[in-house]
This record gives C-alpha cells, structure tokens and sequence, in this order.
C-alpha cells in the first residue's frame, strides 16, 4: 500500500468492447507516449453540427469527432464546447460528471485525502476603548499619540476594556461533509472562520489550538492548504473576470491534483483500463498547468458568471459586474486552487435565492464527490438552501450552542422547550431563539410560564445533549496523524516553480499596463505640453553665453529635474491601487514579494525611456544646450534615471505609508528633504552642519550634478572668462551652486542614480514583505454599557427585534391600521378603543399614489456589446413596465440579477443620471415632476451612503432640518427625530460615530436603519428601498422589515427591491411586481395569506411544479419563473401575463389611478427647496464643521506635517533672513520661500482631495433628496476650511520666521502670516476644485499635479519675469505660486537700500534697486498683489462650488 490506497484487483476492468475501434486506437497510441507527454495529451471530443441536439451528443453518434489535443493548448471554443457539453445545467450535470471522476478514482483503489479541522479550549480577545473617549476628535487624535509615547515608558493612561470575542470554543469540521455557521451580528463568526484559517490579527489575544489532521498551524502552511473567501470583495478593477480567474490559477499551482493524475494514468495503465475520455480531459487539463485552465470554465460555469466572463471587474473608477457577481468572483478566485478545505465568510451577500441554492448545491456536490471540506457561513439562507448541508455549528455570544448533524437541531432545541412554528425557515428560528428580545414567542408549552435561557445555559445544555456528548467524545480521542494523507497538507510556502510565478507576474503587469494606457498618454501628453512650454521659455533666441545667462540655462536644468522628478508620481496612487489586492494573494502565499514588484520595476523601464527621449527631444536643441550628440545623450541618460529614481522612490513610499493620506503627507516631507538639500536651492556651502549629511543621500544632488557638469563642462562655456576673467565661465557658474567642476563627477552622479534606483526597489519590496495594511479601528464601548452591566456585552445594541410574526391576512392587517396608532402621523387614523396611545407626535403629510405606464428606458449602447456586432444605437434595459404603488401598501420589486429592479426604481425615482426614459408617470393622476416630487419622496439607496464622522442622531437631526417644512418649529423637528430613532430601533445607539462600511463604526443592519431612518425623518408620502436587507441576516433583517412594516402602517407608499427574502419577510410584503431579464414585468398583483395569489397564479401555468410545503414561496417563484424554465416550458411569461386577467385588472387600475379624485390639487410648493439659502448654508456648515472637527487623519496631520516642515526649513535655512551680502544669498531667500509655500500648499492640496471625494458622494445622494442647492453647500465646505488654515498658518508663520530671523517688524511679520495664508488657502480650494473637475481622487490627482509644473516654471524662481519670453508673459500673471513669491519677497526686502554684491557689476546695487532690476518686482504694488491672492482663493472656490454643482460623474 502507498499513500494513494491499496491496488485492489476487484476494481479493475477491461476497455469496454462498446468503444469504437477508431476510440481505441487512439487511446493505444497514447499509451504509448512517454509519461510527460502522456499526461499532456488526451483526446477530445468535439461535434461538427453545432446546433445538434444535447440528447445525440450525449449518445455519442457516430458523427462526433474524436481528436488527440495538448490539454495545454485547449483554444477558447474548444474550451467552451467541452463546457456546456458536460455542464450545461450546472449543479445538475455537475454531479452527473464529478459522479463519474469519482468512479474513476474509486477502479483503481485510490484513496483522496481528506482534512478534518478541529478547533479545541479556543478563545479570542481584544481591547477596546470606552466611552467617549474612543470618538475621533483632533484632541482625543492627539491624546492617543501622547500616550502612545508613554506608554513606551510603561505609563499607561487611556482606560480599556478587554473584550472576549469567541469563548473556549471547541469543534470538529469534517471532510466530505458540508458544515453551515449560523449567528446573530457580532456573534464572532468571522474571527472562527480567520482563526481556522490562520489569519487572525496578530493584536488579538489567542488561547487553544487549531489543528488539521492532528497537525497544529505552525506544524504545516495554513495558507496553502486551506483557503479563506472574505466577505470583503477585492480584486484588480481592471480585469475581466477570467482573467482575474486565471492568474488566480497560476499562482496557485495544481498542488497535488498532478500527482494524484501520474499515479491514477499509472495504475490504469498497469490494470489495462482505458478511462472516460472526457473526465480523462478534464482531469488533465486541470492538473497541467497552462496559461488559460480549464478550471477558470469550469468554475465560472459553477458560479454562473459565464455569463460576465469577458466583462472587468470594475472598481469605484471603472464600472464592471454587479455587487453580487463581484461577490462571487471573491467566491471563484479561490475556488480555482487546489486547496480542498474552503472557509467560506458570507459569500451569498447581493446573491437572489435561486443562484444562492444553485452555487451552494454545487458546493454539496464537490464536498461529497471530491472529500473536500466546506465550512460556509451564510446570512438568511431558504430552507432549500439549508437543507442542503450535512452539519450545523451555531453560534452566539461567542459560544457554541449546537454543533452536530443538521437533523438532530430542532430537536434539541425542542427538548430545551422552543419550537419551530409552521412555515418558519429553520435558519431563521436558530438565529432567533437565542436572542433575549426574540425568544419568547417560540415556546413551546404556553401552560408553563417562559423563562428566558440564556447562551450559556444553551451551551451547557447542548453538551449534556447525545450530539455534544457525542462530539466531547470524539474531541477526547486525538486524531492519528498516521491516517493523514501525504498530500492532504502542504509543507511548503511556495509550490509553483519561481520562474512559472514570475511569467504569471510580468504576464498580469503588462496587461494591467495596457489596461491603464490612458494614465501612460496623459502622462506622456503631460511631457509633450510642459516640454514645449519649457522650450519657448528658455528658447535659445533668448540666451546667449554670459554669466547671467549661465544661471538661466542651469534654472532650464533644474526645472527638467523637477519635473521628471513629479512625473513618477503617478506610480504613488497606481501603487496603492494596486496594494489591498497584494497583501490579499501575499497573505494567501499566492506569491512572494519580488514576484509582485520586479515586474513592476522592469515593464515600466520601456516606457521610462520612451518619455525621456520624448522630454529631450523636444527640450534639448530649442533651449540650446550643448549640442554635441554625446552630451545630449549623456542629458538623455541622467533624465532617464531620475525617472526610475523617482518611480522607485514613489512606489516605495506607497508600500511604507500604505494609505493616500499618509503617503501624501509623508511623501511630501521625503521630496521636501530631497529637494531642499539637492544642492540647487541651497547651495553645498550653505547647508548647516546638522543637515550636510542629507546632501549626500539626496538623489537629485547626485543628477543635479551630472546635468549640470554634463552641459557647462562643453566647450563654449570653458572657452570663455568669467566676471573675473580667470575663472572659466562654465566653473564659475558651476561654484555658485558650489559643485566640483572635474568631469568624473557626471559618471558618480550617474553611478549614484543607478544605485538609487537598486535602492529603491528593494526597500519597495522588503516593505511589501514585512510590513502589513493598516488594521480596522479598535471596538467602542459606551460608558453607560460599562456601568450597568459591569462588563462588556457582545455589541452596544443588540436590536431590539422581537421577531416578525406571520403575515395576517389583507383584511387583518387593514384592521390593524385602522387600530394602531401612528407614530409618524399622517392622515386622521383613530386609535383603538381601551388602547393607550403611543408616545408620539403627530406631522402631517400627504398620501400619495404613484402609476405608471408603459415606461421604457434605454441607454446608449455598451462599447463591449457592439465590438461584438451588434448594430443598435440603444439598449433597453426596461420594455412596457406598467404597475401602480398605493398608500398603506407595502410592494415588492423582485426578479433575478440584471432584471432590471434597481434601474426601474431609479427611473420612478427620477434618480438616472444618463438614458432615455418613455412613458407616463403620474403622482396620484397628475403627471410627475422631479423638482415637486423630491420634496414628497424618500430613497433609501441600497449603499448605506453617510458622513462617516458624525453620530446617528447628527444625520437625523441635520437631514430633519434640511428637509422638514419651515413651519415646523426646531423643538418639534427635534422631537420627531427622537421619535423617529425609536421607531427604527436605534436610540440606545444614537451617540454612535456612522464610520465607513466595513471599517469602521456601525454594523451592516444598523446602517441599513439610519438609511432608513434618515428619509423617514423627511416625513415622505412615497418611499423607494433599494435592497433593505442585502448583507444583513435574518434577524437583522426581520428589524429591518418591521422598521419598514411600521412605515407602512402610517398611511405611506413603500415600494422596496428584495433579493433572497425569508418565508417572513416576504410575506410581510403585500403585493409584488416580478420581472425577468430584459426589464419585462411577469407578475404583478397582491401575495395574498400565505402567498395563496401569487402561488394560484404560477400554479396554473402547464408545466409548473407545485410549491413544496416547506419551500419558500420566493425562492419558488424565482425558480419556475427563470429563463431555464422559459425555455423548457417553451413560453414567455411576460407574454403570459399580458394575456391574464390579472394584467386586465392591473391595467384598469393604472387608468383609474391616471386620473386625479375629485377636487385633487397637484403638488405645488413655492420654493425649490424646504429651508431658505440661509437655511441651507447654517446646516450644512453645522455638518462640515463636525465632520472636521472629528478628521484627524485629515487636520491632525496636517497641522503635523506643517509644523515639522516649519522646524526642518527653519533648521536648514537657519537664521538665512540676516544673510543677505551676496546675490545668491538672496536667490537662496527665494528659493526658500518658494520651496516653503510649494510643498505645503501641495500637501494642502493632496490632502484636501479624499475628504472632498468622499463627501462628493454624501452630496450626491443628499442633492437627489431636494436637501439643498450645491451654492450652500460649497459656500460651507469652502468656509469650514478657513480656522484650519488659520492654525496651521499661525504654526507656521511663528516657527519659520523666528528661526529664519527675518525682520521682527509687526508689519512685516502681519504681511508674511496674511500671505502665506491666502497662498494656503488657494491651495486647498485649488485642490477642492480638481475634485469637483474629475470622476475621481485618482483623476484628481494626476489633474492637480499636472499644473504644479507650470506653477514652479513661472514661480519667478526658476526663470526672472524680465527674461520669460513676451508670448510667456501672460501666464505668470494667471500663476498664483508667482504672486505668493513677488508678496513674500517685497513685503520682507522691498524696503531695504542696503548693497548686495551682484557679479559683474559695479559699484553694488541696493537690494531694492535689485528687486527691481533683477526681478522685475513693483514695489508700490502690494495692495492690488493682496487683493490678486486673494482673488485666486476667490476663484477657486468659485469654480469648486460651480463644478460640484454643474457635473455629475454619479453613473445611474
């Protein structure tokens, strides 16, 4: 016996005389091949008729092909015919095929190695902050860093609580079984899944073991031999779906899917068996590595994104597949390894129930064909859906209750007294029944009095149940790492050869290169235009060989490197981009490091080259350097090096930093050091002895001094005298900027570069190595939590759901309207006799009805779709909708992906940004208008869209003061929006900071609530959800739908788009509109008690299965209303519906509901908007200055950034204001003020940008809801800004003018602070402005930087206003930099007659004559200069606010 199993003679068969002789004959030959290529090669077979029936292809007929094929040269349509052969119906023909791979392993005796994951005594801890003390505040921001420092020394100040999350769990995954994780929110099922997988947070406390097959987790490689499928989705934007499968593949390797094929060809060679040709193919063409696998098909038709497989993934700056494809991606990029135990975390999330069953069917047939171990947490899987796995581990409070067969948990939760009612889905009574708010109405005995069990009496009483004394049983008895398979772990962190990664590597990086061009265009355009405009500033009509003229060709030097320097900071975001991605597949040990950075740094050396040829082209010959052709290839080498000097350096700082907020502010400090001390601003002489180190580590010193003494070293400038007449012209010039004059020093500077270059890239890949993304922000628990329960419970607010009963009957529930008391007011509802009102308020509003018609919608054909031949201009996306939404009902919007619910929703809504609506659409029969009928509706997006810095009762109250009438006082609207919050279940949290989804802040379901809640506080008449329970679980969901119930029940129209409803909720809703692919409706009409309408309806279709009695009616209706179902009953259901009663009935509705009632007014309000501009303007600047006050990562640091800058200027240029005898001491002066302002100014700039974009998208959402106008809004984000800048400025302005020691004069000193404050301040709206100009912070940037070039050229350093060129002139006086440099230089030396000694001339000038002279200043010109700087930040934000308001880059 070898590891494989025993060869056993009974298994063994001879070839079936069935097989044609041509079939055996090919076989025979390929018996014959060496091993290698035996395993290569297969023969497949393929029909020439491509339109023969399935049934014939199955039988084999004699007209199929049979060809020998390289299985790792299968071309795409040989690909995709084996494909839908063999797995046409995917999880029906998947077990058919697995079914007969299985039964080929068996014959020969082989056994598959399996792993069995257990976890023992595991506990997990965290700490946590508490009260508000955790709340991101500038002072709370600054606090945490001052203890961070302390507690360096043992001091420890901040006050923590530790937080157990799981608790001494103990359990057994098995093999060949599929195992569910079920738990309320916050249970801890994503810290067991990460702790399984061996990639929990190194922060965490860990107690226990985890062990495969009796090895614990550091006795083999987890990553290798389990895979981990997050329920966060990412994934490179720009590739298409397979492709991110199939670089997925080959970085994964085969693992031991060849081995077990060589040892399986082996022992059917020996035993004479010849195998089924196409499991043979399929067998070899996955186990044989190859740029495109057969697996990539296989598990796309799996997971049904066959149908997306050419189309990119996409990301927030490229629309690709849907949310739920996208989750599904995540699922298939694992899936296509060799890894054979798959921890699965949520991956159902924006998934319908049809494809949900079909994915985890799928999942079932792999476990139990292939041994494969699964353990998969879901959300609100149906019962079929549940029914489908063999063990159930539930889980709550950080403990286990029950873990064991699926069969035995209803059971024991009976024998703990609870039952299951009648049509309840399994799944979301176990969710239930271990909540204290839910519990109770599933007892069982109504004749003993309830007792509420608590988690840990559950899960003490689980272990005296048979199955957990079962499991403590098999716990006790360790398993036998003899029994484990050779090859069931991996050993090794790397399988696939090094060389087949790096192909992989260099393969994916040029394609994302292609991918990306347009950066590379702009990029190279960006050099064309700034290289012109270079070359007719410092054209060669204009220079002629002088000393003076010396300094401008080496300001032309300066200026190339400054802007091949910039020009490689483009790779600082396209790094970042790329970063989540890379430490997803390194922490899968999908590759090392290098792999990911030295393709980067190799495929981008051509384009390097490409740009600085481009750059020396047109700059060298116009400007007039030296013009012999080894000096302009010598120009075009160092250009060429500062280029991949600065890339590395760039990409470097994105791997240290790891974030674009601190890769801006740290990058700027890096560039600042590098320039400073380059030796071009300061020259060597003058840099102070603390900091003459930094010169010989700055690159740019080392290119400054090869260009230079690569263009002055030439003949023409050595062949003359300078002012001296002894020392050469071209030395002289060169020991201004005190460099040495010897040629060897361009092949040093050179040498230095390359070296630079090595440098860089390697720190950028032992960063990627070593270093880990920043983590999610520590837990917050309240004060108040702390004191009343003396420890910490699972969350702050458990939601207080009590469950949702069964849906009563249409005549019920009008019943229970009529009895119930209204919370949120509406029309006269009376309360029940002998029942107590509701604490409550009353607002009034105005039922409205909503009908519509036959709307069309089209949009501008998709470039991908006519690449493909299609000829129509437009695609239709909705064909003759018609339906109506009524007050008191509750309505559903459902049908499978890409029906076309959402894009319905936002056409009613008036929410497309872009398309082609037909159609009539009334509000209670008068046609609608959109700036009416924004007043009177809600939306509730389906991405939870909020300021992530402020609490929830802050959204209500700002959105309750935006929105409601001018004629409700304050105090009502501040008692509706307390009304409001208990309504939506979140008063217990209504201090809580928002945060971002999935990062920070509140859980999926509370965010669902605020949406929720932040459009009930408008007091709507209609209201649109967008999937108000995608990515929540039952019992989240189930507070989520009463929430809703509740706000139907006030009198007003709710219309909501639902993917996989539980029995429940669906049946919570009253009516539904059903529509199938092509956005054509299929049913439309009421539910009925228990669905009876809807099931009636589809029931009495021919051909239509019955409900089954547990089956849940949505999952069922999706299911016989699919296109699969269309086309086996041969009908179409649209057409179908058009030909029903119903739809007569429907349509009679629609006409009576087109007609106003009797003495009915249209809407009409006076105003545009609720609030005055006024109005407006105050609530929008209380917002912003919360959402500032609590961005420390955004003020803190750049209040830090500021102040360190200051102390490193005035470090360097100490005590520089007192120096001024020489000329080039007053060149250093400008130097220093225009560096100052430059990298401080940018950084305001860059930093500005995330904040802005992120608030865009808030804007967005708040504009479409009639909020506000964008004047308002911009005025306040403009304002906010201004005590900001004012601090930084104040920092700044003391630090630097104190240690550059200019004149302490109060006017001189008041000047520099206005100055330099105005020059911050149009930054910051310069930076503003790029946002509100481009789609996105990744265009904003490349925008913004792009006119920082001409900002330094015309800054009046680089190059005198008096010698720019006339047809130049123009643009220094539109430069803002320019200004800034003229103020701060007059307003300090403009009234100074001392003399400066200038070369050349004599007797010495005054240094006001100078000014004038030298650098063209006007010194009576500084109030109108003032008023100029002040103009720019005017304009800035001018053009903010104008940008913001006119262009939508929202795509909807």
């Amino acid at each position: 016996m070898d590891n494989w199993g025993p060869e056993d003679d009974q298994f063994f068969s001879t070839s079936s005389s069935r097989r044609d002789e041509e079939d055996a004959l090919q076989w025979a030959a390929l018996e014959k091949l060496p091993t290698y290529k035996r395993l290569r090669t297969s023969i497949l077979q393929s029909t020439p008729e491509e339109d023969r029936a399935a049934d014939d292809i199955e039988q084999g007929a004699s007209t199929a092909m049979h060809k020998e094929v390289d299985v790792r040269k299968l071309n795409k349509k040989e690909r995709h015919e084996f494909i839908e052969k063999h797995f046409k119906v995917a999880d029906v023909d998947n077990a058919k095929f697995l079914t007969k791979l299985r039964a080929r392993i068996d014959r020969v005796g082989i056994q598959l190695p399996t792993i069995e994951v257990r976890f023992e005594q595991l506990r997990v801890e965290a700490d946590c902050y508490v009260g508000s003390r955790a709340l991101p505040t500038l002072l709370n921001e600054a606090r945490n860093i001052a203890e961070s420092v302390l507690r360096l020394f043992g001091i420890k100040l901040a006050k923590k609580v530790r937080l157990t999350i799981l608790k001494d769990v103990s359990g057994i995954i098995r093999p060949s079984r599929m195992t569910l994780l079920l738990g309320p929110p916050s249970s801890g099922k994503t810290t067991l899944l990460l702790a399984l997988a061996g990639k929990l947070d190194s922060s965490l406390k860990v107690k226990g073991q985890v062990s495969y097959n009796g090895y614990r987790l550091k006795e083999f490689v987890p990553q290798k031999t389990s895979a981990y499928i997050s329920q966060n989705d990412v994934h490179l934007g720009d590739l298409t779906v397979k492709e991110t499968f199939d670089f997925s593949a080959r970085f994964q390797g085969s693992g031991p899917r060849y081995d077990l094929l060589a040892e399986l060809s082996r022992r059917e060679t020996d035993a004479g068996i010849r195998p089924e040709s196409n499991v043979d193919l399929f067998m070899k063409a996955t186990a044989v590595g190859s740029k495109t696998n057969l697996i990539t098909d296989y598990t796309l038709k799996l997971l049904g994104l066959d149908v997306c497989k050419d189309t990119v993934v996409g990301d927030e700056m490229k629309r690709g597949v849907s949310g739920g494809q996208k989750k599904r991606v995540t699922t298939g990029e694992m899936m296509v390894g060799p890894t054979k135990t798959l921890l699965m975390d949520e991956i159902s999330t924006g998934l319908d129930s049809s494809t949900t069953f079909q994915i985890v069917r799928c999942m079932q047939q792999i476990a139990h064909l292939v041994d494969s171990t699964i353990f998969m947490s879901l959300l609100q899987p149906d019962p079929e859906t549940f029914e489908l796995f063999d063990d159930i581990v539930l889980l709550s409070e950080g403990s286990i209750i029950y873990q064991g067969p699926r069969e035995h948990v209803v059971e024991f939760f009976e024998s703990c007294g609870f039952q299951c009612p009648e049509r309840k889905g399994v799944a979301d009574f176990l969710q239930e029944v271990t909540s204290k708010k839910d519990q109770e109405q599933y007892w069982a005995d109504k004749n003993k009095p309830y007792q509420f069990i608590s988690v840990a009496e559950f899960s003490d009483r689980f272990k005296a149940f048979h199955v957990g004394q079962r499991l403590e049983r098999e716990l006790q008895t360790p398993y036998d790492k003899s029994e484990s398979h050779r090859v069931a772990l991996t050993f090794t962190r790397q399988s696939t050869p090094k060389m087949e990664l790096l192909k992989a590597s260099l393969d994916r990086e040029w394609l994302l290169i292609k991918r990306t061009r347009a950066v590379y265009f702009f990029r190279t355009s960006q050099i064309i235009i700034v290289g012109f405009v270079a070359a007719t500033v410092f054209l060669r009509t204009r220079l002629h060989r002088t000393f003076d003229d010396a300094t401008v060709y080496i300001g032309g030097l300066i200026f190339a490197m400054v802007i091949n320097m910039f020009n490689g900071n483009v790779e600082l975001s396209l790094t970042l981009m790329r970063l989540p991605v890379f430490y997803k597949q390194r922490d899968f040990l999908f590759y090392p490091a290098w792999v990911f950075t030295v393709p980067n740094f190799l495929l981008r050396v051509p384009i390097s080259v490409w740009e600085a040829v481009v750059w020396t082209l047109m700059t060298y010959y116009p400007i007039g350097y030296a013009p012999g052709a080894s000096r302009f290839f010598k120009h075009l080498l160092v250009v060429f090096l500062i280029q991949q000097m600065a890339a590395g350096l760039f990409r470097f700082l994105a791997g240290a930093c790891r974030t674009m907020m601190i890769a801006q502010t740290g990058g700027s400090l890096a560039l600042l050091l590098i320039f400073l001390l380059g030796g071009f601003i300061l020259p060597k002489r003058q840099i102070p002895v603390w900091w003459s180190w930094a010169n010989w580590v700055s690159p740019l010193s080392y290119a400054f001094k090869a260009l230079t003494i690569n263009e002055m070293r030439a003949p023409r400038w050595m062949n003359k005298s300078g002012p001296d007449n002894s020392t050469k012209l071209g030395v002289a010039a060169l020991e201004v900027f005190d460099i040495n004059y010897k040629s060897y020093w361009f092949w040093i500077g050179t040498g230095a570069l390359f070296g630079f270059i090595i440098l860089f890239n390697i720190l950028f890949t032992v960063v990627l190595m070593y270093l880990n993304p920043f983590g999610q922000p520590q837990a917050v628990v309240s004060d108040e939590e702390e004191q009343s329960n003396g420890k910490v419970s699972r969350e702050t607010e458990k939601g207080k759901a009590r469950g949702l009963a069964t849906r009563r009957s249409m005549g019920e529930m009008s019943a229970r309207q009529s009895s119930k008391s209204v919370l949120l007011g509406g029309p006269a509802v009376p309360v029940a006799d002998g029942a107590a009102p509701k604490r409550g308020m009353v607002l009034p509003f105005q039922p409205l009805s909503m009908s519509f018609d036959r709307v069309d919608y089209y949009v501008d054909m998709p470039p991908e779709i006519r690449s493909q031949g299609v000829t129509e201009n437009k695609l239709q996306l909705l064909r003759e909708v018609a339906g109506t939404f009524r007050p008191g009902v509750l309505t559903a919007l459902m049908g499978v992906s890409g029906a076309g619910k959402t894009t319905l929703m936002d056409v009613l809504a008036g929410r497309t940004t872009g398309g082609y609506t037909e159609g009539d659409i009334r509000i209670s029969g008068f046609p609608k208008k959109q700036e009416t009928f924004a007043r009177i509706a809600g939306y509730c997006e389906q991405t939870d869209v909020h300021s992530p810095q402020i609490t929830i009762r802050e959204s209500l109250i700002y959105s309750a003061f935006l929105r409601l009438p001018k004629e409700v006082d304050n105090e009502a609207k501040m008692i509706f929006v307390d009304e409001v919050m208990e309504l939506v279940e979140l008063g217990s949290i209504k201090n809580a900071i928002v945060g971002l989804p999935g990062v920070s802040g509140l859980s999926t379901e509370q965010r669902k609530r605020l949406t929720i809640a932040v459009e009930l506080v408008a007091n709507p008449s209609i209201i649109f959800m967008d999937e108000p329970t995608s990515g929540l679980d039952a019992r989240a969901a189930a507070i989520v739908m009463r929430t809703v119930r509740n706000t139907v029940d006030t009198g007003r129209t709710v219309v909501c788009t639902i993917h996989q409803p539980s029995i429940d909720i669906f049946e919570a809703f009253d009516e539904l509109l059903l529509m199938k692919r092509g956005g054509q409706v299929i049913y439309s009409g009421p539910l009925g008690p228990r669905s009876c309408k809807l099931v009636e309806y589809f029931e009495a279709i021919p051909g239509v299965p019955k409900l089954g009695e547990e089956q849940n009616p949505a999952g069922w209706m999706l299911d016989v209303s699919s296109v699969g179902k269309e086309v086996q009953l041969k009908m179409d259901f649209a057409e179908y519906y058009k030909s029903s009663a119903l739809y007569k009935q429907n349509k009679d509705l629609v006409d009576e509901l087109r007609m106003p009632p009797a003495g009915a007014s249209d809407l009409y309000f006076p105003n545009q908007y609720s609030q005055s501009t006024w109005g407006q303007f105050k609530s929008c600047l209380w917002k912003q200055w919360w959402i500032y006050w609590r961005s420390p990562d955004y003020n803190l640091v750049r209040i830090l950034f500021t102040l360190l800058v200051a102390l490193v200027l005035g470090s360097i240029f100490w005590r520089i204001g007192k120096t001024r005898d020489e000329v080039h001491d007053l060149t250093t002066v400008i130097g220093a003020m225009y560096v100052s302002v430059l990298f401080v100014g940018i950084n305001n700039c860059s930093t500005v940008q995330p904040i802005v974009s992120r608030e865009r998208s808030v804007f967005y959402r708040e504009r479409a809801a009639g909020m506000y106008a964008a004047l308002p809004y911009a005025v306040a984000q403009v304002i906010v800004e201004i005590p900001y800048v004012l601090v930084q400025t104040a920092c700044y302005s003391v630090i630097i003018y104190g240690m550059m020691s200019f004149q302490w004069t109060t006017a001189k000193f008041f000047w520099f602070f206005f100055i330099t404050f105005i020059s911050l301040l149009y930054f910051t709206y310069y930076g503003m402005m790029t946002v509100a100009l481009t789609p996105n912070l990744q265009a904003a940037a490349i925008f913004a930087s792009a006119f920082f070039g001409f900002f330094t050229l015309f800054s009046g350093f680089f190059i005198p206003k008096p010698r720019i060129p006339g047809w130049w002139k123009w643009y220094y006086y539109i430069c803002p930099l320019a200004w800034t440099v003229y103020a701060l230089i007059v307003t300090q030396y403009g009234d100074m007659d001392e003399p400066i000694n200038v070369p050349g001339m004599s007797p010495d000038p005054s240094i006001k004559w100078y000014l004038e002279d030298h650098f063209g200043y006007d010194l009576d010109f500084m109030g109108p200069t003032s008023a100029i700087l002040v103009a720019f930040a005017v304009f800035f934000a001018l053009l903010f606010a104008f940008c913001i308001a006119r262009l939508n880059f929202q795509r909807r």
